[in-house]
């Protein structure tokens, strides 16, 4: 895939370096919306490539790198995990944010430790109701409550304008991650070749005029655009 991999983030309120790179199969892949998994692998010397040319590019201007590899940082080869570590210890990087799966959270803590940095696992909830969750974006996700998901990370991912998605559903959702998580990332759909249908254009500019003001809070990066991040 011809992706552009490193890219600045600082039109929120934590400006970062942001790197997309590449990764092993997700261990979930069944996601109905997520054609991400295109970009993942089984060559070993393509990722450490990968990984080799955007890494380079970090200089730690923010203070904050942010690693993006089409599925978990558990599913970053070992030696890429240990490429990035030395990154932020040398270049001086205080906050590393990434992402994992709900399947990886035995292992949520281990993994802050093993960056050793202030590091930030974002979960891609999607959306607290269960029927969308599931049901329609089959993200195979389940809890008893929110309150199970904030005991096992600060930092969660919500999507905005999928079909089904009503405006009592978005106000909760977002309600609860202002409430319940230190950190928020709010994405506005965007169709691809896996979504046809998925999409509603009601909800998403709804969105864009009740909660324009999400942008101002301190934790919160809403990503009005999918490439708002400078990479994809």
């Amino acid at each position: 895939m011809s992706l552009v991999r490193y890219g600045k983030y600082d039109q929120g309120n934590l400006p970062r370096e942001v790197v997309l790179l590449r990764g092993l199969p997700c261990v979930w892949s069944r996601c109905s919306f997520c054609d991400y998994i295109d970009d993942n692998t089984t060559d070993m010397d393509e990722i450490g490539r990968v990984a080799d040319e955007e890494l380079a590019k970090v200089t730690g201007e923010f203070g904050r790198l942010q690693v993006i590899n089409s599925g978990s940082i558990q599913e970053l080869p070992r030696p890429v995990q240990e490429r990035i570590r030395d990154l932020l210890k040398s270049r001086g990087i205080g906050q590393f944010f990434t992402e994992s799966y709900w399947a990886y959270r035995k292992d949520y803590e281990a993994t802050r430790r093993f960056f050793e940095v202030d590091t930030h696992l974002f979960l891609g909830v999607e959306t607290f109701d269960d029927g969308l969750r599931n049901g329609v974006l089959n993200k195979s996700m389940h809890w008893a409550s929110p309150d199970e998901v904030a005991a096992a990370t600060d930092s969660i991912c919500l999507m905005v304008g999928i079909r089904g998605q009503t405006r009592e559903i978005v106000r909760r959702d977002v309600d609860l991650m202002l409430e319940k998580f230190r950190y928020g990332i709010v994405n506005l759909f965007t169709e691809n070749r896996l979504s046809d249908g998925l999409m509603d254009e009601d909800v998403k500019a709804w969105f864009r005029e009740e909660y324009a003001w999400l942008s101002n809070e301190t934790n919160v990066d809403v990503l009005w655009e999918n490439t708002d991040f400078g990479v994809g």
